[in-house]
């Protein structure tokens, strides 16, 4: 069968379903091609899952707590491994119906296409035995995880981030090779729910942190729930019916090894090489990212499978801007947001604006800072750790980044972020209420840290209360 349409979308995730709205807004006739399951990598095996999973093992974890409140029996209180699994898949499942409820169910047959897709040239793909000749064509195939092929001859004592929501139960023992977001967020989890964890990252920071602050913070909190070993390579080698774990001088035998080392772009299959493509230094095809063409290409890419920013709200948003240009056959740039993102273990860990590495060795980069130990609500609450660190510039008092370790930190990190992409000074902030007691109070505090360091004074005509604290 030969089919001909003004937009081909490869892949029915998060970019390819924002960038199918964008094509049936427009009028244009278009094909849907999906290779493997329908619904977004987020609802599958990501995001929503893996909350539902960590928010069962921090309930549970609670416990720990409750003499100090005067609550008994903690010591009576178990979880059932398996119950706990069942309801995480119960919430996905909901959440995969969802997505596929609200965006796929509805389209008739003719314009979904079950199978992988490859380049025949710049407008024709050939999916099985199909061919799609189509004006623009949109890339969207995102990520699936990485192993490393020597690890693959140990079966299902190696699983990944994609499987471990199909689990019906945990073994006492595993280790957790990569920490950066998923890895630490489901290390944490594990060991909350009773598994002896031990987590490992090849290079010397956590979450992906450039702040040396922040990174040593959260080190300081994840190494009093599991074992942590940093700067060397993971290897691996059979113990009998467990595995042996080695890097650098430490060793510890495991039942089950979860690997969280990163995800692939899922191009390798699609022909790219049949394209006039530029390359950068990984060899990942170079794209415009606020156009998200390929090149002259009547090609877009968009969500995890460019390897930029890989999280659903920015796939949600190249899918968009790549569904527009594609239905017009245009090459409009658009301003892509303040970046955030948000690491869900406990306490969180945000990283907003400008990253320290960006920032550190310009002079005029200044930090205001605030340990979490003393703020009266996270004290309240049992979670008073971690740090909150606010980068401006000393030169015009604009807030530029900032990296938190804070309990109720995805909702700092949000106002953050909104205020930056709105370029507000670190005075716009402080003339803004904060109620008494909140973990908000803790923003404040880093705030006028910050402010103390600022050499910008603004011209007011009328009074501001924060200058009688710039004193």
């Amino acid at each position: 069968m030969e089919k001909s349409v003004d937009v081909a979308i490869i892949g029915a995730g998060t970019a390819g379903l924002n960038a199918l709205s964008q094509v049936r807004k427009a009028g244009k006739s278009f094909v849907l091609i999906n290779g493997g399951h329908w619904g977004t990598t987020c609802a599958r095996v990501g995001c929503m899952p893996s909350k539902a999973l960590i928010q069962v093992a921090e309930d549970y974890h609670r416990r720990e707590i409750f003499d100090r409140h005067g609550i008994e029996g903690e010591d009576e209180l178990r979880l059932d491994i398996a119950d706990s699994m069942e309801h995480v898949r119960d919430m996905r499942d909901i959440f995969v119906d969802r997505v596929l409820g609200s965006s796929t169910d509805d389209l008739p047959g003719e314009v979904k296409m079950e199978g992988y897709a490859q380049f025949i040239d710049a407008n024709t793909l050939q999916v099985g035995d199909d061919i799609v000749r189509a004006k623009r064509i949109v890339i969207a195939t995102g990520t699936r995880p990485i192993v490393p092929e020597a690890w693959k001859k140990f079966g299902d004592r190696v699983i990944v981030t994609d499987e471990v929501f199909e689990q019906e139960t945990f073994p006492p023992s595993m280790a957790v090779i990569g920490l950066g977001v998923i890895g630490l967020e489901l290390g944490q989890a594990l060991a909350r729910k009773g598994v002896q964890v031990t987590g490992i990252e090849g290079s010397d920071r956590i979450a992906s942190l450039s702040d040396e602050v922040a990174n040593q913070t959260v080190l300081d909190i994840m190494r009093k729930e599991f074992d942590i070993w940093l700067g060397e390579q993971a290897r691996v080698s059979e113990q009998g019916e467990r595995l042996l774990v080695m890097a650098g001088e430490e060793a510890v035998e495991v039942d089950k090894i979860l690997v969280a080392i990163g995800r692939k772009p899922n191009l390798d299959k699609l022909g790219l090489d049949k394209l006039d493509l530029a390359l950068d230094d990984k060899g990942m095809p170079v794209y415009n990212p606020n156009t998200m063409q390929l090149g002259d290409l009547p090609i877009y890419i968009a969500g995890d499978v460019n390897g930029s920013r890989q999280i659903l709200h920015e796939a949600g948003d190249e899918g968009k801007i790549a569904g527009y240009n594609a239905a017009y056959g245009t090459s409009v740039a658009f301003q892509r947001k303040t970046p955030l993102a948000i690491t869900f273990s406990d306490p969180n860990i945000c990283t907003i604006g400008a990253d320290w590495s960006e920032l550190a060795d310009n002079p005029n980069t200044v930090i205001g800072e605030m340990k979490l130990g003393p703020v009266g609500r996270a004290l309240i609450m049992g979670k008073n750790k971690g740090v909150i660190r606010v980068y401006g510039d000393k030169s015009n008092g604009r807030v530029l980044g900032a990296t938190l370790v804070s309990v109720k930190g995805e909702h700092l990190a949000h106002l953050l972020a909104w205020s930056i992409q709105k370029g507000f000074t670190v005075y716009d902030l402080l003339r803004l209420p904060f109620y008494h007691p909140v973990i908000e109070e803790a923003l404040q505090a880093a705030l006028y840290d910050l402010l103390g360091k600022i050499e910008y004074r603004p011209e007011y005509k009328i009074l501001e209360l924060e200058e009688l604290d710039h004193e």
